[in-house]
């Protein structure tokens, strides 16, 4: 797969910033690849003085490496010239397109090469979680050995795409999306290349970066058809295009998203605990963010629908209400018009008060009830619809709380020989507030009648 950032064929002059200028019927991505690891953008974390691959160089040793990054942003560029700078054969592979007879011939031809040259081989492997486990078990003996020195490259986690067994051998480098200023400089050295300036104005300028969305490769994409469009336009010249004028002639980078991947995990952890954080709007951009990506709105309203139960909970009871109201409506109306009521939603969650108390207590109820076991319930609270039981004492002492004066008789409802725990504690804020008076109430009333002493916390 070409990479914006790749190394250059032999023989290429140099032109500004130290890139390659040679035959201009070549794309200008390819064109623009730097000759050396110093001409990379955007990625100074990794390759600045304090960077974990300077350091590398400055030992003199390369080690297996995964780079983890997004679209566009040099990783096969970063391998190309890590593999020159310390003397290594660049074998480049694509997984999509590679299978275990081509890993045998690049591991067969890499041992003979360093028996007879004694020059090692960088393998590298582009969308490398694309291999099945069995074949990356394949790379272990030659990465132990030292026939290759293996570098990935992938947009997905590496924790859940890569066997345990090969990331361990492996350092994992995290690549960033191109920011505004990397990007800047490639359009600087697209107009350095092609001798004139991108038929922009200053806005224009800046919603194209943007359009790009961090990646160096579509940027240039982009930028070479702005520049054929300015040269079709001959002598006349071309008008500096404005961002609605630079929209309707270039077409803007697909968000990156995919519904069964790590940016989906991401981005709804970020609405939830954007919304747990009472920051609406960043809520908000999230759930754009979402349905600008495609994902299913029924996936949404599930996950704000368990919000609503665990994160806002008897604060304000009416949430769920909200919740369920929002997906039914949603549902009568479709999108694009139901996208507004989960925008709602969101800002009714948002600006909701929070508790967790439910969630927490029956946790807590859940962990006591699997440590006590099968404790039986009180005898006193038991039905006894036949003699026997009464006999046995079923029903024997219950008080019917409705009897009592104030409807409360304080009886113990807990198994025998098992304490009181206090699960439940609600927060002192939204609808649990008088919640919490309520149970203080009955406490009092509860040790008033010698029933029990006030409840331990739980545990």
């Amino acid at each position: 797969m070409s990479d914006l950032f790749g190394g250059s064929e032999p023989g290429s002059a140099p032109a500004a910033d130290g890139v390659p200028a040679d035959d201009p019927s070549r794309p200008l991505a390819d064109r623009l690849r730097p000759r050396e690891l110093e001409s990379v953008v955007g990625q100074d974390h990794l390759l600045g003085p304090d960077g974990p691959l300077r350091r590398m160089l400055d030992a003199g040793r390369l080690g297996s490496i995964v780079f983890w990054g997004p679209p566009g942003c040099g990783k096969t560029t970063i391998a190309r010239l890590l593999a020159d700078r310390v003397d290594l054969r660049f074998e480049p592979l694509s997984a999509v397109f590679s299978g275990v007879a081509d890993l045998r011939k690049v591991f067969q031809a890499a041992r003979a090469r360093r028996a007879r040259e004694g020059r090692g081989t960088l393998l590298f492997v582009d969308e490398i979680h694309r291999f099945n486990r069995a074949q990356q078990d394949g790379f272990l003996p030659y990465v132990e050995d030292g026939t290759v020195v293996l570098v990935g490259a992938t947009t997905e986690n590496p924790s859940f795409e890569l066997n345990g067994a090969l990331l361990s051998r492996m350092r994992v480098l995290v690549l960033r999306r191109l920011d505004d200023a990397a990007l800047e400089r490639l359009l600087a050295r697209a107009e350095a290349l092609s001798g004139a300036a991108l038929p922009l104005t200053g806005d224009g300028r800046v919603a194209l970066r943007a359009m790009a969305d961090g990646d160096g490769r579509f940027l240039l994409t982009l930028a070479e058809a702005l520049l054929a469009l300015r040269d079709a336009a001959g002598a006349d010249g071309m008008a500096p295009l404005d961002p609605p004028a630079l929209a309707q002639v270039v077409q803007r980078r697909a968000p990156a998203y995919d519904k069964d991947r790590e940016e989906h995990y991401n981005l709804i952890s970020a609405l939830h605990k954007s919304l747990r954080g009472s920051d609406t709007d960043a809520a908000l951009y999230w759930l754009a963010r979402m349905l600008d990506g495609g994902e299913d709105p029924a996936y949404i309203l599930r996950r704000l629908t368990r919000f609503a139960v665990e994160d806002v909970g008897l604060a304000d009871p009416g949430a769920v209400g909200q919740a369920i109201a929002c997906w039914e409506t949603y549902d009568r109306l479709g999108s694009p018009e139901g996208d507004l009521a989960i925008a709602q939603l969101v800002v009714y969650l948002g600006t909701a008060p929070k508790s967790n108390g439910a969630y927490t207590a029956f946790k807590g109820a859940l962990k006591a009830a699997r440590r006590t076991g099968s404790l039986a319930p009180p005898a006193h609270i038991l039905n006894a619809p036949t003699a026997l039981m009464k006999d046995l004492g079923y029903g024997a002492g219950y008080q019917y709380d409705h009897d009592a004066p104030d409807g409360f008789s304080g009886q113990d409802y807990f198994p025998e020989g098992m304490d009181r725990v206090r699960f439940y504690n609600p927060p002192d804020r939204g609808f649990e507030r008088e919640i919490r008076k309520r149970l203080a109430y009955w406490d009092k009333l509860r040790a008033a009648r010698g029933r029990a002493e006030d409840p331990p916390d739980r545990q």
